[in-house]
């Protein structure tokens, strides 16, 4: 959106086990710039317990998070006084973390009498392409991360169309708990990717669960019981199982995510006959590289443009909620200081509506 004044926003972001903050600025053009991104990282504090234990989530984010505030500040060269508005993540996540957050960005945005934005976590991932790749819209977003797996029609900041999402657990979830069955530790992701590579993909055929229907909605947890199943039945295994389960569980799930992106760019060149076909990527799992393999894949078949924002912004992190805020604040929108924290926050909420008279 052109024609509006230049706004610095400080970006907050607390939902799950990083404790994040950024400056970006977004010219009058609609041009987005990182002036910094901190991101600091709870992977050792969780790593004895196999995953994110919300207690000390929360706890890790009240110690840390002045620190890395004022980090960002301290690389952007700005005093919190130079800043436009805050953004702060308000949902969905674990409700500790995001409370320690916003909490935080209401006191600063009273403290400078700056306006305040309370950003939904997922929008911050919907809507990073257009500060990397200045993306117009619509467009769709596949987001694929440890606690969200779904297809999202992306018209508009705020106007957003569920396609699918998972109904048992997410992707990055399943990666955890094969890992955890695997003994390959935390984070999971990561740790599958790197022992797939010596086992053999085909070994195992693992179940792929909904394919047979149309509907673009993800199942992961049959898919985990096969892998347990197999896992028992092998027992004791040798590194080479361990490899080729791995490899066999990876290599399905990138055959399911290539099969429901198929149709998910079909949908959408029958909604928009004619007009360029653009999939966005997000969350962690984007950088997995089997599974962006499968999407290049797709994406040529289809004639579709993919589109995967740097690594570093498609997992948690404060810049994309510092953008999210300032597209909103263009388009006139802020919160008041009395909104309240949700650990659940769909992006199709009626919610999620742009109101520009909000005060």
């Amino acid at each position: 959106m052109t024609g509006q004044a230049q706004a610095t926003i400080l970006g907050i972001e607390t939902s799950c086990d990083e404790t994040a903050a950024s400056i970006v600025v977004r010219d009058q053009s609609g041009r987005g710039l990182i002036r910094s991104n901190v991101v600091r990282s709870q992977l050792d504090e969780h790593a004895a317990f196999g995953g994110v234990v919300p207690e000390l989530a929360a706890r890790a984010h009240v110690e840390w998070l002045d620190h890395i505030i004022a980090q960002a500040l301290d690389e952007a060269k700005m005093d919190l006084s130079e800043v436009d508005a805050i953004a702060a993540t308000a949902g969905p996540g674990l409700i500790g973390g995001v409370l320690v957050g916003l909490t935080t960005a209401k006191a600063l945005a009273a403290s400078i009498n700056k306006p305040l934005l309370a950003i939904n976590h997922l929008e911050g991932h919907a809507l990073t392409a257009r500060l990397t790749n200045g993306v117009a819209f619509p467009y769709l977003m596949l987001l694929v991360s440890g606690g969200h797996s779904q297809f999202v029609l992306v018209r508009g900041v705020g106007d957003y169309e569920r396609w699918g999402g998972t109904i048992d657990d997410a992707l990055g979830e399943a990666f955890d708990k094969v890992a955890k069955l695997l003994s390959l530790g935390h984070p999971g992701g990561p740790a599958v990717e790197a022992i797939a590579k010596k086992g053999d993909p085909k070994r195992f055929k693992f179940p792929r669960p909904l394919l047979r229907e149309a509907r673009l909605d993800f199942s992961f947890s049959g898919l985990k019981t096969a892998v347990r199943l197999q896992a028992e039945a092998l027992a004791p295994l040798s590194d080479q199982d361990v490899a080729d389960i791995a490899a066999s569980f990876q290599d399905t799930v990138a055959a399911v995510i290539e099969t429901r992106a198929g149709q998910a760019l079909e949908k959408f060149a029958e909604l928009f006959p004619g007009q360029e076909k653009r999939l966005v990527v997000a969350g962690g799992v984007a950088a997995n590289q089997r599974i962006a393999a499968a999407l290049e894949g797709v994406c040529a078949t289809h004639h579709a443009q993919l589109i995967v924002p740097p690594i570093a912004l498609c997992t948690d992190n404060g810049a994309m909620i510092a953008w999210a805020g300032a597209e909103r604040l263009a388009l006139g929108a802020q919160s008041a200081l009395s909104v309240a924290a949700r650990p659940r926050w769909p992006l199709d909420d009626p919610d999620m509506n742009v109101n520009p008279d909000a005060a």
